[in-house]
């Protein structure tokens, strides 16, 4: 099977996550062996600690968010939270000098704010503006900042050293961050997790062998195929067809 074939199919797929577990299954022990993880000690005792309580907290509460929340009122909350995304979105096209998925994103984010009750539907996307996925550490990714040494963070999880420099810019760029309220901004980041937390729970079985290196290796290879918007280079040869 030819990775790059994947990386074809993976462009008509709703969730890039799937991909990205999918990916990794072909991921060899010595790729993962290259990944720049100095800091492992470190971080697989956070990668736990992360995990104790994803276990215990979250990913409980996703499953009854799921369970009890209609689905139609959990896209909307989706909706609007990628909504808000859209702004972030819309300027590392700009930084990217990505002008037609500028101009897509900012009208995207025109019509899904007016038409689209402040994001929570999406109307966009009946028009053909889809969304793109772009953020501060991809930006830097594309002018030339290496990704240094993989991060685990607490709470947040997967990074590496320029992602988590992204991470801040992303986040002073989150209109959510300026609401006067603190306890408005704290529900909402709750939410925004809670909400992003259940979309992946059908993947959770997926994983497999070593939580840790899995994670790992999803982070990397994601990241890097979404740095060269999907020009992954194929270094697993060809293990025939399906």
């Amino acid at each position: 099977m030819n990775i790059s074939r994947i990386v074809q199919a993976s462009k008509t797929c709703k969730q890039s996550a799937v991909f990205v577990l999918l990916l990794c299954v072909f991921v060899s022990d010595g790729a993962a062996a290259q990944t720049n993880d100095p800091w492992r000690n470190t971080n697989q005792r956070i990668f736990k600690l992360n995990d104790y309580f994803d276990q215990l907290i979250v990913r409980p509460v996703a499953a009854s968010y799921n369970l009890f929340i209609p689905r139609i009122a959990r896209q909307g909350i989706g909706n609007f939270f990628s909504n808000i995304d859209d702004i972030n979105v819309f300027v590392n096209d700009l930084l990217q000098l990505k002008l037609d998925a500028a101009m897509n994103d900012s009208g995207r984010l025109l019509v899904n704010t007016t038409l689209g009750l402040g994001g929570v539907l999406d109307v966009a996307s009946g028009f053909g503006l889809y969304k793109n996925e772009e953020d501060f550490g991809q930006t830097l990714g594309r002018w030339g900042v290496g990704a240094g040494p993989y991060v685990m963070l607490p709470v947040f999880g997967a990074s590496n050293v320029r992602d988590s420099f992204g991470l801040v810019l992303d986040t002073l760029f989150n209109p959510i961050q300026y609401h006067d309220d603190e306890s408005f901004r704290l529900t909402l980041f709750l939410v925004k997790e809670t909400d992003s937390r259940s979309g992946l729970l059908a993947l959770d079985e997926l994983i497999i062998g070593d939580r840790y290196l899995f994670v790992r290796e999803a982070y990397v290879q994601r990241r890097e195929y979404l740095v060269t918007d999907g020009q992954v280079e194929d270094d697993f040869g060809d293990f025939g067809d399906f």
